[in-house]
Parts: C-alpha cells; structure tokens; sequence
C-alpha cells in the first residue's frame, strides 16, 4: 500500500514537474509556495487552439516562443489568416508570409482574408493558395484585390468556391464574378454575403443567393451589372444596399430592389440615399421592424398599397405595424412628409431625421387631437434631429414633436453651429420644453455635423438599433 501510494505521488509530482518545465524561463509566475500560476497552459489543446485562432495573425503564430507546451499549437489550431497591412506594410513580403504561411500550417482554417491584394503577375501564386490543404474546412472568408483599374476588374479564381460547403462569412470585392459557375454553386453554411463594386449579370447574382439557404444578412454595395435585385428569402434578417456612383455611363445601373417575399427580414437598409436605388418596393416583409434611410432621391417607395413619390405619399392604404425604427434624410425638414410617414408606421418608436435646411420652407402643419396619431400619442419614444441650426423651419419642426409626441423619453439635435448658452437659452424658450407633451422627455444638443446614413450594421444584427449611437461626443443638456 505504501509502495503504491509513493508511487502515485512520485507520478503527480513528474506531471506537475513536466508541465512547470515548458512554462517560460523567468516568467516568475509562482505563489508563495514556489508553484506555477500560469493556469491557462494547463487547459486543454482544443481551448489554446481556439484562443490561438481568434488572435491576430502574427500573434497566433508568436505564441510558439511561449513555451515549449504552446510550440505545437499553433500549427494544429485552426488558421487565421489576415494578409493586410498589419504583417506587413510591402506587398512583396505579406505575399511572401503567406506563402511560409500557408506552407507551415497543416490545417484546418478558420479565416482567411486577402483585403486588397495587388494581382499583377500573382494569379497562378493565388490560386495556389487558395487550393492549399491548409485552409480545408476555410469558414469566413475576404478576398478583394486592390483597385488598379475599376473599369477591367480582375477575375474572381474559381478555386474561391471550393470552400462553398464550409464558408459562413464572405466577403468578395473589387473583382469579376463568374457568371458561369453561378448556377451551380451551393453554400449550404453561409450565414453573411458581402458583394462589394463586384461585376456580375443580374442572373448570376439571383443564383448565387438561391444557393444560400441559410443567409442572414446580405451587403450589396457598389455593384455593376444588375439593373434589378428579386429578394425571395426565408431565413434573411438584414439586406444593405447602395449603387455605383464611379462608372462608365454605359455600364448596367442599380435601378430597383424588390421585396417579393422576406418573411423573417427586420432590417432594410439603403446605405447612400444620395444614389438611390430608384425604386423600393416591399411586396411581403411580415416583420419588417428598421428601415432607412429614405431620401427624394429614392423616386418610387412602395410600402405594401402605400406608395411614396420622392418621399410624398401618393397613397396610405397599408399601416405597417412592425417598423419601429425609420431614418429619414429630409429637406426642409418637411414636416408633412415625415407626418405622413408616421401614419404609415403607427407603432414606430424611434425617429432619426437627416436635415436639409431649405429656404423658405414653412412647417406650420397643427396636430389635429381630434383625429389622433397612434403613433404620437401611444409609441414615440427617439428622435434624433442631425445637422440641426436652430432657425425657423428646424424649430417649427422639432417642436411639433416636444408638443405633441405623449411618450417621448430622449430629443437629441446634431448642432450645426456652437451651443453656447445663450443659444441654448433660446432654443429652450422657442422649443417651448417647459410645455412639452412628455413630461419624462430628456432634451440634448451635441455640436458637430455628421451623417448617420452610411451605416456599417448590415451584418451586426446583435445591434437592436444600428442607428443608435450615431451622434458626436461633444454633449451638452437643457
């Protein structure tokens, strides 16, 4: 019994001896009693591997100097690489890292990200790598070349859709798709689809996404040769969304974006409303909840029968009770349109106004409590007023909504000028904020001009509002 419990001992004590010898030399990791505290070193294989695989790509690979227990590790954790200007800023060695990269690793990958690489004479190199047994299993993925000629894009390597059964995020830019693999590709895992100034045929585009079974969220940027996008979708939550602005005059424009049936989309997001598209039209979206940013420049919005010209409605047949967010760029602002809007969404609770100040304009619509607006007085709870000045038009606007909105618990105005105190003096005095309808509401005027409408969020959709923290910092309360 003796001999067997020394024996144990002896064993557990060899363990710990071994695991203290791969820790770092002087490391000084020690409690009073002389043993380690490097406890991360002590988890399993899989963990480190996971860690390893989140970390940058010239992090992950320094994590073999740590210790001999962490040597092996890099080179089994599944691969994160990120060819940018963090591992290095020449072109010439980040290909050559990649290359030892690629070379060193035995596989699988988690990331793999090329954001703008200058092709040149490198298209056989690349497709090399893209072919790599290291990056079996690939999951997310970015690859744009960087921009030498915007009317001849470079072609997209076809060995990219070799990772169509694993990918879960990609990202394909600045490049032309093939048009011809596009009806039998199949992406049984991809969750986020970002195109970006990519050159493809309107029919390669709607089936690329009808092999996306399981898509979530899906960026459409800048993109040439698709006059019309068909939305027909029973997983996606989110679609952004912008034309071309930098293109021959020839070239196939973004026109219209079609709705046909999205029966689990929240978030509908026109990124640039000074490019439009023409025309929106939202034929079946039963959980529509966050739309805009909507502008004139936008001729035609179809709303299910509500119809919308250059942002005046021509027709208020459907309520869509599920928005609750809607960012508007309105000049002016006009009061009227933006009215007509909130009878379109009367449950909405959160308001963000992109304002154009425009001569002459007059806001002198009265809220009529005989006829009330649901909205008004039972949802309204945001509104955001950007490139606020404080003149005539501005104030008649915003007061409209301290006199009337009965639930409205935060006013925030983007100020063009300063706010000095006298000026805020007076906006509290012309705002009439003594007799606002709310009586909870909080006022607060940030200086500064800037614009929310080119949002970032498509693929964010742990963001409950992707608008909500889009004022400057610079802060001052009446």
């Amino acid at each position: 019994m003796e001999a067997a419990a020394a024996g144990a001992t002896a064993a557990k004590k060899s363990k710990s001896e071994r695991i203290e010898a791969q820790e770092p030399q002087g490391s000084g990791n020690r409690d009073v009693e002389g043993r380690s505290l490097d406890l991360i070193s002590r988890l399993p294989d899989e963990v480190l591997g996971t860690v390893i695989s989140l970390l940058p790509t010239r992090d992950g690979a320094r994590t073999q100097a740590i210790s001999r227990r962490w040597r092996p590790l890099w080179r089994s954790a599944p691969l994160n690489l990120e060819a940018d200007h963090d591992l290095s800023t020449q072109d010439r060695k980040r290909v050559l890292f990649v290359s030892k990269i690629l070379a060193a690793h035995r596989g699988p990958a988690r990331r793999f990200a090329l954001p703008g690489i200058r092709l040149r004479d490198r298209y056989a190199k690349i497709d090399g790598w893209l072919r790599s047994r290291a990056l079996t299993g690939l999951r997310e993925m970015e690859f744009r070349y960087e921009i030498e000629d915007r009317l001849s894009p470079y072609p997209l390597p076809p060995s990219v859709f070799r990772f169509a059964p694993t990918l879960c995020v990609a990202v394909i830019g600045y490049c032309h798709f093939p048009n011809g693999m596009a009806p039998s590709l199949n992406f049984p895992c991809l969750k986020q689809l970002t195109l970006s100034v990519v050159t493809m045929s309107e029919d390669a585009l709607h089936s690329l996404l009808s092999g996306c079974r399981v898509l979530e969220s899906l960026l459409l940027s800048r993109n040439v040769g698709i006059a019309r996008i068909r939305i027909r979708s029973q997983t996606l939550r989110s679609i952004g969304f912008s034309p071309a602005w930098d293109i021959q005059a020839s070239a196939v424009m973004f026109q219209e974006l079609v709705i046909e049936d999205a029966p689990n989309l929240q978030r509908l997001l026109p990124l640039d409303p000074e490019l439009g598209p023409a025309n929106i039209r939202v034929l079946q979206a039963p959980k529509l909840e966050i739309l805009g940013t909507l502008s004139e420049r936008i001729s035609k919005i179809e709303l299910g029968a509500s119809v919308f010209q250059e942002m005046v409605a021509v027709s208020l047949t459907t309520s869509m009770h599920t928005v609750k967010v809607l960012v508007l760029d309105s000049a002016g602002p006009n009061l009227a349109i933006v009215v007509d809007f909130l009878k379109c969404f009367p449950c909405l609770e959160k308001l963000y106004i992109i304002s154009r100040l425009k001569k002459n304009m007059k806001n002198v619509l009265r809220y009529n409590r005989l006829d009330p607006m649901e909205c008004l007085e039972l949802h309204l709870k945001k509104v955001v007023l950007k490139n606020y000045e404080g003149k005539r038009a501005d104030v008649d606007f915003a007061r409209f909504f301290v006199l009337n909105a009965k639930k409205l618990k935060e006013m925030k105005f983007g100020v063009v000028n300063n706010c000095n105190d006298k000026w805020l003096a007076s906006q509290r005095r012309r705002l009439q904020l003594d007799n606002r309808a709310s009586p909870d509401a909080r006022f607060e005027f940030k200086s500064g001009v800037c614009n929310f409408f080119i949002n970032n969020h498509t693929h964010d959709l742990w963001m409950a509002d992707p608008f909500d923290s889009s004022l400057c910092r610079c802060c001052m309360r009446i």
